[in-house]
């Protein structure tokens, strides 16, 4: 499959624009611009009003005027450097216009006395007088048909300037072919959107400030364009994920009834509705493709385990991964009890595994003795095999794009995917990453977790924190002290962290305080977390290698270090560490005043609110989307006209829409099908397309 003729034009290198050398390209590609397509997709930002007055009288300046001059005496400069001015009169007023080192004989030939000028451009009052710094149009009167009333304002880079930036559109906009429509008839019509080409013309020319508003017809269309694209290319890789013959699963229940007798306390609704959806996925003949997505403490771990026990009640295996081993060994931890509780053997397999001891492990597995394994990718090594894998749970940590999740899908094993995370997304930002999958969401918390109490100190009251955990510790209670983030570099950090702990064992006694950080050796950062988890040690100082996971029910204060140079998700996951036990939890978000604004907000916000989903809005509102989730890493898609944190819900239409569209014709065949594959590679979906030739 090769793309379709009629893109061509919009494909070719910018060069092939009028006005557009091999320099001016160059210029152009630091935007992101190659080729017209590129350009059509880059909307301006601004308008300018061009529209003609007959004079300047009234105007409230500072303005920008457009007005028909006669051109009157050019008044030399009074010193050395200094501007020459032109004298221009209008109907009913005379000002001035203004140039800084223009040449005499330019001036002549632009401005000759006598001679009638369409010029536009700002104007404001210097000394009582008004006046226009260098104009930014000066035309003959049989010109200024050229001037439109509304001139957009297109985003520039170095070498590149607005008048060349609207040429090339405009040439780029001669080239547009016309293509079959994509968009769903009965769609279009109710929200009342121009063809594809006739979109491009509007939001290229706008008539006024509201035509560059993400809500106007001609903005909302394309970035329903680009997020249908997109959303096109995740249906059509949930297919192929589910096209891949899945295993029907079913569970017998007599392991988790095990568990769940054993339990001190009955799980939440939101948890039961998470594994009944879970279980009719593994029941499917579909391959499952689920994302569990839990605020902080709402008990992921426990649904995870049921859905591992249904593989095994099942007579096969399941496999748990974590992005890093000290998480791997986290997972171990928490589900070695209920494991213990079912009888049902689990083991971890890490990097550390090595010779021997690797060797009857893989063994083991192979034989099916092992019936859960925890590990880090390693798992994924080729001598790993499994004697029949029915489920693998990915735990996220947003270390997975859509990328990952199809070559994991690809192991061929037919196993069913869940996909854990712990940082609760905003529905577009889940839609945009996650829009090849069906989501179960944990949104209460289990009984018995109690809230936790948040407050702001200032950093200049130091003291007293420390005789509140001097205090707290006397009466047997556990504490975690995070450092801040310093620099980008760890090595600084370590300092901030090694000095804390001096300071913190100094002031609370010799072998009441631990240390853990990024740069030890794993060995002894699992024995640190040892000694923490058994007691031995009250407080924790740390880095934060503890945000994820880490669980010490009795640990109920979390101090904060410089909590302004956290996220707002990043610190939500920090207090989740507390408050997992039956004592009153405090978190003590010390900050360095004077707090910004911003700083200001977050803080309050988490002060305001444990719920993890309003947190994670908050968090898109102030930040924006590709900050969130880091995009780089992320596998989170660049729109240039759509807006994740402003479209939601255009971006959940475009997935009903891309779904429904592949439910009634697979193979994209009909017109509207054939559409959607010159929209896929008009947004250089090309994996996409892939998948349509695959499927």
């Amino acid at each position: 499959m090769s793309r379709p003729p009629v893109l061509f034009p919009l494909f070719a290198g910018l060069e092939t624009l009028p006005g557009v050398g091999a320099k001016t390209a160059r210029h152009f590609a630091q935007m992101g611009v190659e080729r017209p397509r590129d350009l059509l997709f880059t909307l301006p930002h601004g308008v300018i009003d061009r529209r003609r007055r007959a004079t300047i009288r009234g105007l409230a300046l500072p303005a920008t005027a457009t007005v028909e001059v006669e051109i009157g005496a050019h008044l030399p400069p009074r010193r050395k450097g200094g501007p020459t001015r032109v004298l221009a009169s209008d109907a009913e007023e005379t000002f001035q216009l203004v140039f800084f080192h223009a040449r005499g004989d330019w001036l002549e030939r632009q401005l000759p006395k006598g001679a009638r000028r369409l010029v536009s451009g700002r104007l404001e009052l210097f000394d009582g007088v008004a006046q226009m710094v260098h104009p930014d149009h000066i035309l003959r009167p049989e010109e200024a048909a050229e001037l439109p009333d509304f001139e957009p304002v297109y985003p520039l880079t170095a070498g590149i300037t607005q008048k060349l930036v609207q040429r090339a559109a405009a040439a780029s906009l001669a080239r547009l072919p016309r293509l079959a429509e994509w968009i769903d008839p009965a769609l279009k019509a109710r929200e009342g959107w121009p063809d594809w080409h006739e979109a491009l013309g509007r939001a290229h020319a706008p008539q006024g400030p509201a035509d560059i508003a993400p809500e106007a017809p001609a903005r909302r269309r394309l970035a329903y364009d680009e997020f249908l694209a997109h959303q096109l290319t995740l249906a059509l890789a949930r297919r192929t994920l589910r096209r891949g013959k899945g295993r029907t699963s079913r569970g017998t229940g007599a392991l988790s009834a095990r568990v769940l007798a054993a339990l001190p306390y009955r799980p939440t609704g939101a948890q039961l509705r998470a594994v009944a959806e879970i279980a009719a996925d593994m029941a499917a003949e579909t391959r499952m493709n689920r994302l569990l997505q839990g605020d902080v403490g709402a008990g992921k771990t426990l649904v995870a385990f049921l859905a591992l026990l249904i593989a095994v009640e099942a007579g096969g295996q399941g496999v748990m991964m974590a992005p890093t081993e000290i998480l791997a060994r986290q997972h171990l931890q928490g589900l070695q009890p209920l494991a213990e509780r079912a009888g049902v053997r689990i083991e971890i397999l890490s990097g550390r595994d090595k010779g021997r001891e690797r060797a009857a492990k893989l063994a083991a597995l192979a034989r099916g003795e092992i019936a859960i394994l925890v590990g880090t990718h390693a798992v994924f090594q080729p001598d790993v095999q499994f004697r029949d894998l029915r489920l693998a749970i990915v735990d996220e940590q947003h270390r997975f794009g859509v990328a990952q999740r199809m070559e994991l899908g690809a192991k061929g094993r037919a196993a069913d995917m869940l996909v854990m995370t712990a940082t609760p997304i905003p529905r577009s930002l889940a839609l945009a990453q996650y829009g090849d999958m069906d989501v179960s969401i944990l949104d209460e918390k289990p009984a018995g977790r109690k809230p936790v109490r948040t407050a702001l100190v200032s950093a200049g009251r130091y003291d007293e924190v420390v005789a509140h955990l001097r205090q707290a510790v006397a009466e047997g209670r556990q504490a975690y002290w995070v450092c801040p983030l310093v620099e980008e570099s760890e090595r600084i950090d370590l300092t901030a962290a090694q000095e804390r702990f001096a300071a913190l064992r100094a002031a609370l006694g010799e072998g009441r305080v631990g240390l853990v950080h990024g740069q030890m050796p794993a060995a002894e950062r699992d024995a640190a977390m040892a000694d923490f988890v058994a007691g031995r040690v009250r407080v924790l100082v740390a880095t934060t290698v503890i945000e994820v996971g880490v669980d010490v029910p009795d640990a109920s204060i979390m101090v904060i270090e410089r909590a302004e140079t956290f996220g707002l998700a990043q610190l939500h996951q920090l207090r989740g560490r507390v408050g997992r036990g039956a004592a009153e939890s405090t978190c003590l978000l010390m900050y360095q005043p004077p707090l910004g604004e911003t700083a200001r907000r977050r803080l309050e916000i988490l002060r305001d609110t444990e719920d993890g989903f309003r947190i994670a809005e908050e968090d898109l509102a102030m930040r924006g989307a590709g900050d969130l989730i880091g995009t780089v890493q992320s596998g989170l898609p660049r729109f240039r006209i759509g807006d994740l944190e402003r479209q939601a819900a255009l971006m959940a239409m475009a997935q009903s829409d891309a779904r429904k569209l592949l439910a009634d014709d697979p193979d994209l065949v009909s017109p509207r099908g054939e559409a959607a594959r010159v929209l896929l590679w008009l947004m250089e979906q090309d994996r996409a397309i892939r998948l349509i030739a695959v499927g």
